[in-house]
Order: C-alpha cells, then structure tokens, then sequence
C-alpha cells in the first residue's frame, strides 16, 4: 500500500503549459511526486518510459500523437501504470474509447482540485473513477461488448484455468467494485487485488480491465 514514506508517483501531461504546471503544482502541494509533464504524445510516452510514474493525468487533445494513443502504447500487461484522463470533453464516444484503450478513469475538466486530488489518490489503487454520470455509461459499455461474439482465442481450449481467489476477484471487477473496495471485501491487501488481476490478464491474454470485464460478463460472473 501506498504510505507517507512513497508518495504517489504522477506525471502530468497537456498541451496548454499554464493549466498543466497549475495541474502539477497542486498536486506537488498535495504531496505527490510530480516526476515529469510533458505537452505532446510523442514526449508523453517518452517521458512516461523514462520515469515510470504510478498515475499518468492525461489529456486526450494532444499533438502528434493523440492521448488514446498514448494510453494504448503506455497501459498493458506487466506494467503498473495507471492513467487518469483528464479531459475538456465528456462526450461519450471520447469516454469510452479512453477506457478501452486502458485508461483507469476519466475526469473532466470542471471538476475541482480536491475532486481532482481524490481521483488521482484513487486511480493509484486501481480503482475505477469517473466524472458523476459516466460510471453507469461504462458499465452499460461492458455489458453492449459482452453480448458481442466471444473472440476464438478466448474459447480456445487451452485457455489456462484460473484460481479460485482470481476467479473470486474476477467476480467482483466485473461487478464494477474498483480494487480498494475488493481489497476490503476480501481482506487483502490492494496490491494483492493487482497482482490477481494482472495474473488473470496474462493467463486469459487479454490487455486491459475493459476487457477483463467484458470477459466475466460474457461468463455470468457478474450476478
């Protein structure tokens, strides 16, 4: 678990360098370690590489290389990296191509520095965090993929069987409980809940958590 001692790790990236450095600053101010910012794609993701931060606060509107395509590249299994996009738009096709690329939750821009704060705190342990009124949009995305045909790979019987504690832990991603609220659930730690997670997307070979989701739904472990 994240302690006093190990300060979150952020970077900070967006392409109007006032709002991004007054971004930066108060989460310095907060006590988080700003370890980078960066104002376009292609320095985002260098920069991310560079320094490994825990949180990415990402804008989607960037140049070069656009903030989905940041978040595809950086987010993936075997990495730690969360991202909390931070957006002008809610618009909901960019919402949820965000997620789908990986990202962990989605705030928009009018939300305040404490909400900002709290979601940054948040999205360090995994769990979902979203603008009021967006949660329910992705979750209803998960449940439109899951009635998609299942893709052959996933049938394949080969497909490594998991645990009962992945499978417990599965159960409850797909019930939309972000991983604190899992943690306490089943009284382990956070960083317990990642490490099951990130074992159940290596051995299902699936990438992220919209996919993870879209996985349990399709086999009723959401009920």
């Amino acid at each position: 678990m994240t302690t006093e001692a190990q300060p979150v790790r952020v970077m900070v990236v967006d392409d109007h360098p006032m709002w991004r450095e007054a971004v930066a600053r108060d989460l310095a101010e907060a006590g988080f370690e700003v370890v980078a910012t960066a104002g376009d794609g292609e320095q985002a993701v260098r920069r991310a590489r560079a320094t490994s931060p825990d949180v990415l606060v990402l804008d989607l509107n960037l140049p070069g290389k656009p903030g989905v395509e940041v978040c595809r590249e950086l987010v993936g299994p075997g990495t730690a990296l969360r991202v909390l996009v931070l957006s002008a738009s809610g618009e909901h096709s960019d919402v949820l191509e965000a997620v789908k690329s990986g990202a962990t939750g989605y705030l928009v821009k009018s939300a305040g520095p404490e909400e900002l704060l709290d979601a940054v705190r948040r999205t360090a342990l995994g769990d979902p965090v979203f603008t009021p009124g967006l949660a329910g949009l992705v979750l209803g995305e998960y449940r439109r993929l899951a009635a998609d045909p299942v893709p052959a790979a996933e049938d394949a019987p080969d497909v490594p069987k998991l645990t009962e504690r992945e499978t417990e832990v599965l159960r409850l991603v797909a019930k939309g409980l972000g991983y604190k609220q899992i943690a306490e659930r089943l009284v382990i730690s956070h960083r317990t809940v990642q490490n099951h997670v990130q074992n159940t997307l290596g051995k299902l070979q699936l990438h992220n958590r919209v996919e993870l989701v879209r996985y349990a739904i399709e086999r009723g472990l959401d009920d």
